[in-house]
């Protein structure tokens, strides 16, 4: 069997792992899954094991001397790499587990290439660096964020560290967001892609540095690539000391009254 990735890109590689990825999900979807727990109400599935192991092949025959951190097997591959993947393999394991398809595979290079695949639409959506695009049916067509559906997904789930400064409850409760925006809840870092390419207004969530997550840093890149308006729920730039969480735009005025917001706790 050839392999797909043999001379690729760093793109390449990304979207090759996320698709490989992307169909380990899809041939368990709606089986009976073995759960693995992770303390306070997380856990893993064998699907989210299997799609793992199937990303970090597709990277280890491409990029055998980098390193990876998937969030189900730790840190894999030379210690002393200079280059390091992220992998979250399934983004959206509660969905998945309960028949929800609303779920994504994330695969990023730090600092570079990244893409998240979609397993039950077929879309993946990649980015070099420079620019995003989405990728079905073999085209690609560029991400181009826009405000204009109003939608905001508000990730809901504990634990939340900013509190009492930044609740996300809070948000969805100021007056001005129901003027202005409608609330979603996928609970899964799909709506991040889905704000590089315009169908989402904003994502919110809270958190720590999520520059360095498995969870966040492919869709951070497809989101910082596309043109959107990233910050910490505080304003302050992503990765700074103290800065938490995760605001993310479309545009600079979508960011700004959502930042507005979420400072008024008036």
């Amino acid at each position: 069997m050839t392999d797909p990735t043999a001379g690729s890109d760093d793109v390449d590689v990304a979207i090759a792992a996320a698709l490989a990825g992307a169909e380990a999900v899809r041939a368990r979807y709606g089986q009976r899954l073995s759960r693995i727990d992770k303390g306070a109400g997380d856990f893993a599935t064998d699907a989210d094991v299997a799609a793992e192991k199937a990303i970090l092949a597709v990277i280890r025959a491409a990029r055998p001397e980098d390193a990876m951190l998937g969030e189900e097997g730790g840190r894999q591959g030379a210690a002393g790499a200079a280059r390091q993947w992220l992998v979250d393999p399934l983004c959206g394991t509660l969905n998945y587990a309960v028949g929800n398809m609303l779920v994504a595979v994330n695969v990023a290079l730090r600092d570079g290439p990244a893409a998240v695949a979609d397993p039950f639409s077929g879309e993946v959506f990649h980015t070099d660096g420079t620019t995003t695009r989405v990728r079905l049916g073999g085209s690609d067509t560029e991400a181009v964020p826009t405000a204009a559906t109003q939608l905001v997904d508000v990730n809901l789930d504990p634990p939340f560290p900013s509190a009492p400064g930044f609740r996300a409850t809070a948000l969805l409760a100021h007056p001005g967001f129901a003027e202005r925006f409608r609330p979603r809840v996928v609970s899964t870092t799909l709506a991040l892609a889905w704000v590089a390419a315009g169908r989402r207004a904003a994502y919110v969530t809270d958190g720590g540095d999520l520059t360095g997550s498995v969870h966040f840093a492919a869709g951070i890149a497809l989101c910082r690539a596309a043109g959107c308006v990233l910050t910490g729920v505080d304003g302050g730039p992503i990765g700074q000391a103290g800065s938490r969480g995760l605001l993310v735009a479309a545009d600079a005025g979508t960011h700004g009254r959502l930042l507005s917001m979420i400072r008024d706790r008036g």
